[in-house]
């Protein structure tokens, strides 16, 4: 009986062990795919800020990423965000207040971006959702979310979420039209969840790349300021590091 009863526990010991073991690896893992993703589009794009532009106001400075304006990187490998290139554009000039043109939507496919999100409602209704890439075998998904309720704003986190855990996942764009409010705001609520920012640190930088009169964008103050992330999208300070742009 007492042979049996250590015989048990000897079992137990070794289960315990194995799974540690397990996910140890299982973190390790974790830990390489998304630092290669990081590496990977931090040399791609040539930056590590936050505050600097990919491509700019006229959605020139990286022709792969032409139909995109005043891009910037929020999570290295992960989100990325700014405006819809249709004012501008040399192709196929359209108004403002438009989705992606599906030259841009196309070009972040080919770049390896898995998904792209829209954040106003105008106008999506007659756009395609789906663009295969000419040169990898993934699609990027072209979803509309506007933020404006609280079943949204968690949507468009644990989609993030899940894109930072997803080994096989490109990043995602976010964008409104001109890439300096709406786009701004979901990148502070991305910045507060997943890089530890401060209420007041995210409205600062919501500020900072912000234009024109900001009086007028209250309520997006206001969102920012009371925002609290959800624990169930916390990530370890370990991938915090590798993610998290430089300011």
């Amino acid at each position: 009986m007492q042979k049996s009863l250590l015989f048990q526990k000897k079992q137990i010991y070794l289960l315990i062990f194995f799974f540690f073991t397990l996910s140890l690896f299982s973190q390790s893992d974790e830990k390489i795919f998304i630092q290669k993703k990081a590496d990977e589009y931090i040399e791609k794009y040539n930056t590590n800020s936050l505050y600097h532009k990919i491509t700019d106001n006229f959605g020139d400075s990286f022709p792969s990423l032409y139909g995109t304006r005043n891009m910037r990187v929020v999570l290295n490998g992960i989100l990325y965000r700014g405006g819809a290139n249709n004012f501008y554009n040399k192709n196929s000039k359209r108004d403002n207040k438009n989705p992606l043109p599906e030259e841009g939507l196309n070009n972040l496919s080919n770049e390896g971006f898995s998904t792209a999100i829209y954040l106003y409602s105008k106008n999506f209704d007659n756009t395609k959702t789906a663009y295969p890439s000419d040169k990898n075998n993934k699609t990027l998904n072209y979803l509309n979310n506007t933020l404006s309720s609280e079943k949204e704003l968690k949507k468009y986190l644990e989609l993030v979420y899940r894109t930072i855990m997803d080994s096989s996942a490109g990043p995602i764009y976010v964008h409104c039209w001109n890439g300096w409010h709406q786009s701004g705001y979901a990148s502070a609520l991305a910045l507060m969840q997943f890089c530890g920012f401060s209420n007041k640190e995210a409205y600062s930088y919501w500020e900072k790349c912000a234009y024109g009169n900001l009086s007028k964008y209250s309520h997006i103050k206001k969102a920012i300021l009371k925002f609290k992330p959800y624990k169930e999208f916390l990530i370890s300070d370990e991938i915090k590091s590798i993610i998290c742009p430089c300011d």
